[in-house]
């Protein structure tokens, strides 16, 4: 028996709005800290809306210097539907080019890893479709933003 092989079909595209980072300090795993998410837009063939002001990025910065990015937020569909989003991922590369991330510059994201998967969920009949699928995502971060292109696993 052959299995399917799983296909990726692009369903939108988030940029996430940031507010300044709190540092938590030091905790069991790594440094820790939140970023308060605070809007932003969704725009693709699947899905449009905007991004609300409430969630946030709490992550944990490990010993090799690897991100934990794991988020909790909501964003309300361009005809009114509520979606939540739990976006759980990494980001990691060249100590140079994550130290210019971190400074807020432009980087190629190309120059560093930044990819996750999502989870989304609704209660609207409209949009039920999303709470029966996967998402995988690729993303960049700006001064300000995180960007993130999300696929459907197919």
């Amino acid at each position: 028996m052959q299995l399917m092989e799983p296909k990726l079909e692009h369903a939108c595209d988030l940029r996430v709005e940031l507010g300044p980072i709190r540092e938590m300090g030091l905790g069991r795993a790594g440094k820790r800290r939140i970023i308060p998410i605070i809007g932003g837009t969704v725009k693709g063939p699947a899905i449009n809306g905007t991004i609300l002001n409430l969630g946030a990025d709490w992550q944990t910065i490990f010993s090799d210097d690897v991100a934990e990015l794991d988020t909790r937020y909501a964003f309300e569909t361009d005809d009114g539907a509520l979606i939540e989003i739990i976006n759980y991922g990494f980001r990691h590369g060249p100590a140079e080019v994550i130290a210019a991330v971190g400074r807020g510059e432009p980087v190629d994201p190309a120059l560093y890893y930044m990819r996750t998967h999502a989870k989304m969920e609704t209660g609207d009949p409209r949009y039920s479709w999303v709470n029966r699928l996967l998402f995988v995502g690729s993303g960049a971060r700006n001064a300000s933003s995180v960007e993130i292109s999300l696929y459907c696993v197919r």
